[in-house]
């Protein structure tokens, strides 16, 4: 007895098609080893799966940005649980990658040239995004005006970070002008007296309920933005030790030092604060 279901659509057209629809033609013939070696493979499915996870995650920042810069906080909540659940896909992919030992790396590394993911322009993106903005970094990428167009109004744009002190500066709360209006391009400096409003949002979360959930999306965001960095530093350790990157960075202790960026620093500051006189 036959268990197919006569309801299946069996008169398909290319353009119709599930692998037509989400281009596989495309995705699934874009891996273009330039060794003979198995591991290969690996290494480039690893990096392209990062860059959609990091395309999504790009599209939702950018919709979280404009909800409040709109004054709508409400929208972002469900935005940045995604963003989150994106976040840990990052995160466990790096269990994939730690499969490849140093023996099997090495073995392809030379083809890789000067390529390296420094280069990535969807990871600056979502560093300028939640506000590290490093201008020089842009040099990475003169050899696409596109790419350095498009990272470059970023970077003179507000991060999702000045976003909310704008709003809330906009509620009347004691957000500094310095704060509230300043120099986009330049990474943002913590400020005492933002503590103190965060201070006043986490003592009243009922009278402040949309703002004390935003505070917790974004430490969630900075939380699982430095686990992905961490996780990163420990794969590179475990597959090259202490080499000297492919874009010429130092390597591992490159990468050590991005640890100890804070995206939200007041965020932080405060749980320091609060409960105290």
């Amino acid at each position: 007895m036959s268990d197919d279901d006569p309801g299946i659509i069996t008169e398909l057209a290319p353009d119709s098609s599930y692998g037509g629809y989400l281009c596989l033609d495309q995705l699934l013939t874009a891996q273009k080893p330039r060794s003979t070696h198995h591991d290969e493979m690996l290494f480039i499915i690893q990096h392209q799966t990062s860059e959609l996870w990091m395309k999504l995650l790009v599209h939702e920042l950018a919709a979280a940005i404009a909800h409040v810069r709109a004054g709508e906080l409400s929208p972002c909540f469900k935005i940045l649980a995604r963003a989150k659940q994106v976040q840990r896909q990052l995160f466990e992919q790096w269990a994939v990658l730690e499969t490849l030992t140093p023996t099997e790396y090495v073995r392809f590394r030379d083809v890789l040239g000067p390529a390296s993911g420094l280069q990535s322009h969807q990871f600056r993106a979502i560093e300028f995004m939640l506000g590290n903005k490093q201008a020089a970094r842009l040099n990475l990428f003169s050899f696409d005006v596109k790419v350095k167009t498009f990272l470059d109004g970023l970077l003179h744009s507000p991060s999702l970070y000045d976003e909310f002190l704008r709003y809330l500066s906009r509620r009347g709360m004691a957000i500094p002008a310095e704060c509230a209006e300043r120099d986009w391009t330049q990474p943002y400096e913590r400020h005492a007296a933002v503590v103190q409003v965060f201070k006043t949002i986490y003592e009243d979360p009922e009278n402040y309920w949309a703002e004390y959930d935003m505070c917790e999306k974004l430490v969630d965001l900075e939380e699982n933005f430095q686990l992905w960095r961490f996780r990163h530093v420990k794969t590179v350790e475990r597959v090259i030790g202490f080499k000297r990157g492919t874009g010429g960075t130092a390597g591992v202790s490159f990468l050590r030092k991005t640890l100890e960026t804070a995206l939200f620093p007041e965020l932080l500051d405060v749980r320091t604060e609060i409960g105290s006189a």
